[in-house]
């Protein structure tokens, strides 16, 4: 009995019996209905103006850059031979990288998803290593690795006659090492999120692995597969720090646009501006093909 029907019982004792005629209206539970948090509420002050504070800080550099574009002149400077040169290698680079990266970043995203083997969580860390490390020390450890007289590349010269620094080959090779984790990362979870029964179901059916693979498998994992792809070719256009360093700056050969870019802002700033829109464009085509995947708030 709740307190409230203890006091209703003592009035009717109280007045001599229980009072008719009365009709009780049932009590109404608190109020369960859900709002979102922020739905009726102000944006605190303090949390505000931070927040103003770092947009700003993101958009205003882009903001300066729309500014101090040279509109009348762009056709001009991007259909000059130099700059023609770093972007045509610029993209046929990234697009091989892309490629490799595809080559050999599927198959190891299959591996790290599907299979257990000792130190798999090592061997994870190692493929996500080039995300956080410095691109410079990139270029370095590739120079160890595949240079002339690395630990690789000694053999590649003597045995096949292959030279890989300061070479087209080369600015491939240093966009590959930056650009395959991204691709990896994102078919590694698509991966995960698949279904394993299907492969299975292939298999006692009489598949073989690579089979149920190739036709059950990959159709599920395109989505991520796509977006793995652009990431890794966004990132393999824009590398810097591993390709100065692994495949020198000359032009026609392994002057990429971001190269271009540092070249141009000492002697043609105009040229500078006139890359850099081209490549703020490309990263927003990017963003804009992946808003649908991970760019959608849940």
């Amino acid at each position: 009995m709740t307190p409230t029907d203890r006091s209703d019982a003592a009035a009717d004792t109280l007045e001599g019996g229980p009072r008719r005629g009365r009709v009780r209206t049932p009590r109404r539970g608190p109020d369960t209905t859900w709002a979102h948090p922020t739905a009726r509420r102000g944006v605190p002050l303090p949390l505000l103006i931070p927040a103003l504070l770092g947009l700003a800080f993101l958009l205003l550099p882009l903001v300066a850059l729309l500014v101090r574009a040279p509109w009348s002149t762009m056709p001009d400077q991007l259909t000059s031979a130099e700059v023609w040169q770093a972007l045509r290698l610029s993209l046929i680079c990234a697009t091989a990288a892309t490629a490799a990266s595809l080559v050999i970043g599927v198959p190891l995203a299959w591996l790290l998803a599907r299979t257990d083997f000792p130190g798999r969580g090592f061997v994870r860390a190692l493929v996500t290593l080039p995300l956080v490390l410095p691109p410079v020390v990139g270029g370095v450890a590739l120079l160890l690795a595949l240079g002339r007289n690395g630990v690789v590349g000694q053999w590649l010269d003597s045995w096949f006659g292959i030279t890989l620094p300061f070479t087209t080959t080369g600015v491939v090779v240093a966009e590959t090492f930056v650009a395959m984790p991204f691709l990896v990362i994102s078919v590694e979870g698509t991966l995960r999120a698949a279904d394993p029964r299907y492969e299975e179901a292939a298999t006692t059916l009489g598949a073989s692995r690579f089979t149920a693979f190739r036709r059950v498998t990959l159709p599920l994992i395109a989505p991520g597969i796509a977006a793995g792809s652009v990431l890794a070719w966004a990132r393999a256009l824009g590398e810097f720090g591993a390709t100065i360093t692994f495949a020198g700056n000359f032009p026609g050969r392994t002057q990429t646009m971001p190269l271009a870019v540092y070249l141009a802002l000492q002697n043609n700033p105009e040229a500078a501006i006139a890359l850099s829109l081209v490549l703020l464009a490309v990263s927003i085509t990017v963003l804009a093909a992946l808003r649908d995947r991970w760019m959608t708030p849940s």
